[in-house]
């Protein structure tokens, strides 16, 4: 189960989490990755002692960088930087997170490695963009797709202070699109040849997750309110306590298709003729007294007996809120393919599954994330064995 992606080589100079993360989804995809480390390593191998995890082991690191082969080279160094051009001017792909100033400077910026490898698809992820003002700014995903995206606002009650994002989401969201824009390129090159330079920014997928709010507000002037629970227009959409405590959410979209199995669920069918409740206009006027009623009926019975009872109503649509632990603990997150079991030695590793399945040409992980430098002498090996280009 090699993969889609068996037989094309990528070149990683990835830091932290976004390069490292599109490059590990093309690893997983079948890629040979092979990730230049400077000496002291990425510093995504710090993470783990950042999250007080003992030893050496970096979770976070090990979800990004499985499957990758670990080259250490001092790019600051003549020999090193002429092993770097060496290793991309082979390749498929060249992926990396680093600044493009930086990249100029050490001579690894598309002009130059593309003229002696017109046929290499080059892939960059920056915080804020290939021009403007702030293009060469340093970013974390926690500023650029988070706070200055307009997420962290939109998902802020009033009156109340920003949530905290989790570690790597703009990163990882930003990895899967350049992922996926890597494997346009490649298509691309199968047509036409050549290779072309691909990017996203940190700054550009926080503002496209929050594009219905952001086109909405482009095509109209509206800006859509930010929900409160308590005072939700739409009472079907919503979330609700159980008796024991476990929290949920009704999915009720389309109301005239979702309210009635809402009504029948709780033992209100009287609420479909109600006048405070018989449209959604009138909900979305009376929806503080509808919350309330519901509160109080969610109230009556735990979680699973309310499962039990919703799930007599195929059209009516709802999901637990799960812990982590309930969502390992889940069923259906296994069936769907959530885990993976990465080989270890004679042992394997669980870990969280990268995002798509390839029915035709499956894929599974291949090994945990390499040891800094791990595979140096073996790629340099096979750097010295590569056969010359005509004329070279």
């Amino acid at each position: 189960m090699a993969g889609p992606l068996q037989g094309i080589s990528v070149v990683e100079l990835g830091v932290w989490v976004a390069g490292p993360a599109a490059g590990g989804i093309l690893a997983d995809w079948g890629a040979d990755v092979v990730k230049i480390e400077p000496p002291g390593g990425d510093p995504g191998r710090m993470f783990g002692r950042m999250l007080g995890v003992d030893g050496d082991l970096s979770p976070p690191f090990e979800m990004d960088n499985r499957g990758k082969r670990s080259v250490v080279l001092d790019l600051t160094a003549d020999g090193g930087r002429a092993a770097a051009l060496d290793l991309i001017g082979g390749a498929d792909v060249f992926l990396t997170n680093v600044r493009p100033a930086a990249l100029a400077r050490l001579g690894l910026d598309f002009e130059t490695v593309a003229a002696d490898n017109p046929r290499l698809v080059y892939a960059l992820i920056t915080g804020y963009g290939e021009s403007g003002p702030d293009a060469d700014r340093a970013a974390y995903d926690v500023a650029a797709f988070w706070a200055r995206s307009g997420l962290a606002h939109l998902l802020t009650r009033p009156g109340q202070t920003p949530p905290f994002q989790r570690g790597g989401m703009g990163d990882h969201s930003a990895g899967m699109t350049l992922a996926a824009a890597v494997c346009a390129a490649l298509v691309s090159r199968a047509r036409t040849g050549a290779g072309q330079l691909v990017s996203t920014s940190l700054y550009r997928q926080g503002a496209y997750t929050v594009s219905f709010d952001l086109n909405t507000f482009l095509l109209t002037g509206h800006q859509i309110a930010i929900g409160q629970r308590e005072t939700m227009g739409n009472p079907c959409m919503n979330n609700y306590t159980a008796g024991d405590g476990r929290r949920f959410w009704i999915v009720g979209l389309e109301a005239h298709r979702h309210w009635p199995p809402l009504c029948r669920s709780v033992g209100r069918p009287d609420w479909l003729t109600d006048p405070r409740f018989d449209t959604p206009q009138a909900r979305a006027a009376n929806a503080t007294t509808l919350i309330t009623e519901l509160d109080e009926i969610f109230a009556t019975r735990t979680l699973a007996q309310w499962t039990e009872s919703f799930a007599a109503e195929p059209d009516l649509f709802w999901s637990p809120i799960n812990t982590l632990e309930d969502v390992v603990g889940d069923e259906q997150f296994h069936a769907a393919g959530g885990i993976v079991y990465v080989p270890d030695g004679d042992a394997t590793v669980p870990m969280a599954a990268s995002p798509a399945d390839f029915h035709g040409t499956p894929w599974a992980p291949r090994s945990v994330a390499p040891k800094l430098g791990e595979h140096t002498e073996e790629v340099l090996a096979e750097l010295r064995a590569r056969p010359e280009a005509p004329g070279a």
